[in-house]
Order: structure tokens, then C-alpha cells, then sequence
């Protein structure tokens, strides 16, 4: 059977069952000590690399290394330990906005819930599916950049939006391996099925992949 001609409950039961047997084992390549050093994290992570961010981080976390002393800090203060990374003035007013508000409203306690983690500043719909994945281990499926080409390529979702990708990688994937898939398909996306040049030729995934068999 071509990949093409896959039902597509056959096509991720035979994704997921590679990456089962392939990597049992994936988690996030943030380095992060405490869940609010996870929020700063991925909130530094946008449209930037982990590699980057993980040389930031330790010099932002050993100057501010919860909210309470985050939210003290001057906005400039903030800018010059993270000026290497993309985007600096709008992450450091981000940071700065967002531990005050963790301050003053959940006691600097980063909440295990949706709703209120995007009640702070900074703070999306993907940051707060990544903290409820990562720091709380609760089901989700954040959606970047990787995930979004990944799932699509692949066949296992057609969707337009991250959102729509999200929705349909829910109602097809287990609660119990979601969070999980979630950094299958990134690392996938991060290391073998690269944007601009996939290596079709070295993925194991490929005689399930719609985007190869085209």
C-alpha cells in the first residue's frame, strides 16, 4: 500500500508506533530548573533557538530566579542579560510584565491551568500548552513552527492554522502519548524533516509520510 493510499487512523498508528519504538524517550532541549524558569524559557524561545536560550538562561535565572525578584527588576536590567537573543526589547517587557502579574495575582506561583497561563502577559496559547506538557504533565499539543510542518507533511493533519492542527492532532493521538508526540514531531521537524531540504532519504517514518510519497 502507497503512503498516499493510507486511511488515515492507519497512518498514525504506524508515525506513532515508529517513534514509540524509535525514541521512547523525548522531552523538551530547554534547560530550565523550576517551572517559572520554564515560562522565562519558553517565552525567550520564540523565533529563537533552544541552543541560544540555554546560554541566556543561565545568567537571567542566577540575577532573577523567581518572579518576585523578576518583577523588582528594571525593564532595561532584563534587556541587557538577554540581548543576544531575537527580539530582546519586547521579551524584556514581556518577562518584566509578566512577573509582575504572577506576582500580584498568583503569589509569583506559576498556575497549572490554561486559561490563567494566558491570563499572563507574553503568554499564548502554545507557551501555555508547553507548560501544561512540560511543567504540569498534563496532555496537551503545542503547536510551533515544527510541529505545525511536521503533522501536515506527514499527512496526519490538514489544517491551515496552528490552532486547526492542534485540534486534529487531539482528536487522533491519545491523551497519554500527546505530550509526548509533541516533541517527536519537533525534534523530528528540528533535526530530519528539515523546512527548506527533508531528509527523506535517512527519515524512518518515510514509506508512511504523504509528503514523500508525492
Amino acid at each position: 500500500m502507497k503512503a498516499g493510499d493510507m486511511e488515515l487512523a492507519e497512518r498514525y498508528d504506524k508515525i506513532l508506533g515508529w517513534f514509540r519504538a524509535n525514541m521512547p524517550v523525548a522531552t523538551t532541549e530547554l534547560h530550565y530548573d523550576s517551572p517559572f524558569g520554564l515560562l522565562v524559557a519558553v517565552m525567550l524561545s520564540a523565533q529563537c533557538t533552544d541552543k541560544r536560550v540555554n546560554m541566556v538562561t543561565p545568567g537571567l535565572m542566577a540575577r532573577f530566579p523567581d518572579a518576585e525578584s523578576m518583577a523588582k527588576a528594571e525593564v532595561e536590567e532584563i534587556f541587557d542579560l538577554i540581548k543576544s537573543i531575537s527580539y530582546p526589547n519586547s521579551k524584556a517587557k514581556h518577562l518584566s510584565e509578566m512577573a509582575k502579574k504572577l506576582t500580584a495575582d498568583f503569589g509569583g506561583v506559576v498556575p497549572g491551568d490554561m486559561e490563567l497561563l494566558q491570563t499572563l502577559p507574553g503568554v499564548g496559547r502554545k507557551t501555555a500548552n508547553v507548560m501544561m506538557a512540560v511543567a504540569f504533565g498534563q496532555p496537551a499539543m503545542p503547536v510551533d513552527t515544527h510541529v505545525f510542518r511536521v503533522a501536515n507533511r506527514m499527512g496526519l493533519v490538514d489544517a491551515k492554522t496552528p490552532l486547526e492542527t492542534e485540534k486534529q492532532l487531539v482528536e487522533h493521538i491519545p491523551a497519554e502519548w500527546l505530550s509526548t508526540a509533541h516533541h517527536w514531531f519537533i525534534l523530528h521537524g528540528r533535526y530530519v524533516c528539515l523546512a527548506r531540504k527533508p531528509k527523506c532519504e535517512e527519515c524512518g517514518i518515510a514509506p508512511f509520510c504523504r509528503y514523500r510519497e508525492k
